[in-house]
Formats: C-alpha cells, structure tokens, sequence
C-alpha cells in the first residue's frame, strides 16, 4: 500500500465467498468488498478506507493539510464514486462479468459512451496538472486511478486522452498500483 502499513488481506467476495458469513455481514451489513476491521473501527466503502488511513497515518501527504488541496482531493473522490464508476460500472459488468451470450450490445454501446464523456471531463481537468490535486499524489488519485485501470484493460476502443494517459502512466510507475490494482480483471 501507499503507506506501508502492515496488514493482513483476506480475499472475500466473489468466488472466495465470506461476505455471506455472520461475522462479515456483522461488520458490513451491504456484504460487500473492501472492508477494514482496525480494532474498534470498522468501515466499508473504498474511499472512505482510503480517507480513513491517510487521516490516520500519514495526514499531511496522502490527505492534503492545505484545506484547498484536501477538498480538491476529496471532490475528485466523490466524483469517482457519482460519475466516474457509475458511468463505468455497466460496461465493466457486461464485458468482465457477463458470459458473452448474456452481453447486451446496447449496455455496452451506452457504457462505453458516458465513460467516454467522464473521461473527458478527467482529461481536461488533469491538463496543466500533475496529478488531481495539483502538483503531489493524493487521495484523489486513488479512486480514480483504480477505476482509470479498468476502463484501460476493458477490451473497447479507448480514445486518444493525452492528459489521461499521462497521468494513468504515473499511476502505473508506482509499485502499490502495480501490485494491489494492477490485477486481472474479475
């Protein structure tokens, strides 16, 4: 991770099941993935764990100080979870998760085109800037670099987003990103 904190993952969800246990869905009622149990704090919801463990353990860098970059940081977050994945997400379940008989054409055609719109959106923002939040890596990157990485590895026609692509290749060059998101898709 971003920090390097020591932690233990335990694979859940999906094919590993778990998240239909009592004692997950004590901790995440939604029976979902990611959840944190750090001692008398549960969570769930990325971005939140996110905001959560830059606050705790390294405030200041991952989680801006200056009140301006935090909150420029945490808008791109939000807009990760309200445009960005929603935009994103049908395409990804019909291309990753549906058999290919299942496939709807026109989930697909749609997915494909209102990530393209957000998309754009991400390329303009990140003209004239390193990273979302200006100059340094922050929390904002997170999410959106993760959902970024799935749009990249779907097997569409991806538009030329110069400042997109720039800013995917930072992400790519650190090793987190290559171990945690850099992953098959499923």
């Amino acid at each position: 991770m971003e920090l390097s904190l020591d932690y233990e993952r335990i694979d859940a969800g999906s094919d590993f099941g778990v998240t239909d246990t009592p004692e997950y869905i004590a901790m995440n009622p939604n029976r979902l993935v990611p959840t944190i149990d750090d001692g008398d704090i549960r969570l769930w919801e990325s971005n939140v764990i996110v905001r959560y463990l830059a606050q705790k353990h390294n405030y200041g860098r991952l989680c801006p100080a200056d009140i301006a970059t935090r909150f420029d940081a945490e808008r791109w977050m939000d807009w990760q979870a309200t445009v960005l994945w929603p935009a994103l997400r049908p395409l990804f379940i019909a291309l990753i998760r549906a058999p290919p008989q299942q496939r709807d054409a026109a989930v697909i055609s749609k997915g494909e085109s209102l990530s393209l719109s957000a998309l754009r959106i991400l390329d303009a923002a990140l003209s004239g800037r390193t990273y979302l939040a200006g100059d340094a890596f922050s929390i904002g990157d997170i999410p959106a670099a993760a959902t970024v990485h799935r749009w990249y590895a779907l097997d569409i026609h991806h538009l030329d987003l110069p400042n997109v692509l720039r800013w995917y290749d930072l992400m790519r060059a650190r090793p987190p990103f290559q171990r945690i998101v850099m992953t098959p898709l499923s």
